[in-house]
């Protein structure tokens, strides 16, 4: 009696505006995380709703038909409840577990690593021990090899003697995987020899020399009989969580802002470089002294700002200055990718023109009689032209910076396009001129551009980048 009556307080203690909202209070999805509301709760507040809905005189007592359609019914919605949390728990390192997990961890670049295979071997020594020896031991962690190149250590080490000649020691693979899954039975995956490059297994290459032994397999023998399994398991929850939680977090990364930079209208290319983001392998002075005894480089003036370089080729329709430029577009782009203070220097890429003389034979293209010059100015042999320049365009367009134009791949391009039978003395023109060779006492014409030898490729630096010049004059069918 003092239960039900503690039950009908507890009942019509529940605020009514709980039972009319969808809100869930203290529970659910809360500031400090996903709160459950445990079954008893679910059966309190359907119980005050049932009150409330059919009357105070309502028989919702134990073993009344009314309250076991709400327990049953409560059950279920405890296990919704159940179901949200860890959902909402899956989507954290320190809450997740399972595939919610994984995901996370592919997420960060660092999938669920496998375990080592594990399993036992038989280790028997053969012979007679040398003069003045009573035992040689093999250490924890001596690797054996099987012919197929699979690797395995000892988990303890093993004393072996005169009175102790074989012993069966637990071993692992030192590679984790299922691939050294070693059955026992295949030539391949049998564990037969010590690996040679091995130098913890001394004392047993000592008694090998004292004996005039061939190889260390002869002083003690490996049987391998019982397979290796657990290759294929996966590293348990709370060590795979410890592994995410210690992976670095950068702020931003170099793929990232090229990304976001390349999506930008008006960006061709784009190239990020971070001067100080490793060793400047480039000095002469690298590699010639010991890191320990001087400094490798001159310390950077604090003051200075530190500033990481994007360099963007421009499509030809974009405009680089202005408030709506490329380069405030730029800039705006990675204003949430870059770390608080370290500002990006936006440059624009230097862009060399590119030219492409070349004859032109066709096959099957119906063109107009007459001279070469009615034929190059028909309407047939200009659409031709026009495909082979897209061609060339999609070519050139797609060559990152300080990439060279190679004219073999040019004329793989047009002898690709259909009705194209052969591509003669194809040569390239460079826009302007290199600056050693401009003539700065005589007036800059028109021709005054670098005519490169048949086949000699067109070299860029790696602040330029190459953009064709698309003259259909250029290519002249014959």
């Amino acid at each position: 009696m003092t239960s039900i009556k503690s039950e009908l307080a507890e009942i019509a203690a529940i605020d009514h505006t709980t039972l009319l909202s969808t809100s869930s209070g203290e529970y659910g999805l809360t500031e400090t995380g996903f709160v459950a509301k445990p079954f008893g709760r679910l059966v309190t507040e359907q119980l005050a709703l049932a009150r409330r809905m059919f009357g105070a005189d309502i028989d919702i007592g134990p073993g009344s038909v009314l309250r076991r359609v709400i327990e049953l019914s409560a059950v279920e919605h405890a296990r919704t409840y159940a179901m949200l949390g860890a959902m909402v728990d899956d989507q954290t390192v320190p809450t997740a577990r399972g595939r919610g997990l994984d995901r996370l961890g592919e997420e960060l670049g660092l999938p669920r690593p496998f375990e080592a295979a594990t399993g036992t071997v038989t280790l028997a020594f053969k012979g007679a021990m040398p003069p003045g020896r009573t035992n040689v031991t093999v250490p924890v962690g001596a690797r054996m090899q099987t012919p197929g190149g699979h690797h395995v250590a000892l988990a303890a080490s093993v004393a072996l003697s005169e009175t102790k000649r074989e012993a069966e020691v637990a071993v692992a693979a030192f590679f984790p995987g299922p691939e050294h899954n070693l059955d026992g039975v295949t030539p391949a995956q049998v564990l037969d020899s010590w690996n040679p490059l091995d130098d913890s297994l001394v004392e047993l290459k000592a008694v090998q020399a004292a004996r005039g032994d061939g190889a260390p397999e002869d002083v003690v023998e490996i049987r391998h009989t019982a397979p290796l399994a657990g290759g294929e398991k996966r590293w348990s929850d709370e060590r795979y969580r410890q592994l995410l939680l210690r992976a670095p977090r950068s702020l931003w990364t170099r793929e990232a802002v090229e990304v976001a930079v390349s999506l930008v209208p008006g960006v061709r290319q784009v190239k990020v470089i971070d001067h100080y983001g490793g060793l400047d392998i480039d000095k002469s002075i690298f590699g010639n002294f010991n890191f320990g005894e001087r400094v490798f480089g001159s310390e950077r003036d604090i003051a200075s700002p530190y500033l990481f370089t994007i360099l963007v080729a421009p499509t030809q329709a974009a405009v680089w200055q202005g408030p709506d430029g490329l380069a405030a577009m730029v800039a705006e782009a990675v204003e949430d990718l870059r770390p608080i203070g370290i500002f990006p220097d936006i440059r624009e890429a230097i862009e060399i023109g590119v030219g492409v003389h070349a004859e032109i034979v066709v096959d099957g293209v119906p063109l107009p009689s007459g001279s070469q010059a009615t034929v190059n100015a028909s309407a047939p042999a200009q659409a031709l032209k026009a495909r082979l320049m897209a061609r060339v365009h999609a070519y050139i367009d797609a060559l990152p910076f300080g990439e060279s134009v190679s004219p073999a791949k040019i004329n793989w391009s047009l002898m690709n396009e259909p009705g194209v039978a052969d591509v003669r003395n194809l040569r390239l023109t460079r826009y302007p001129q290199p600056p050693g060779e401009i003539d700065f006492h005589n007036p800059a014409t028109a021709s005054a551009v670098e005519m490169l030898a048949c086949g000699a490729s067109l070299k860029t630096g790696e602040d330029q980048i190459a953009a064709y010049v698309d003259l259909a004059d250029d290519l002249t069918i014959i």
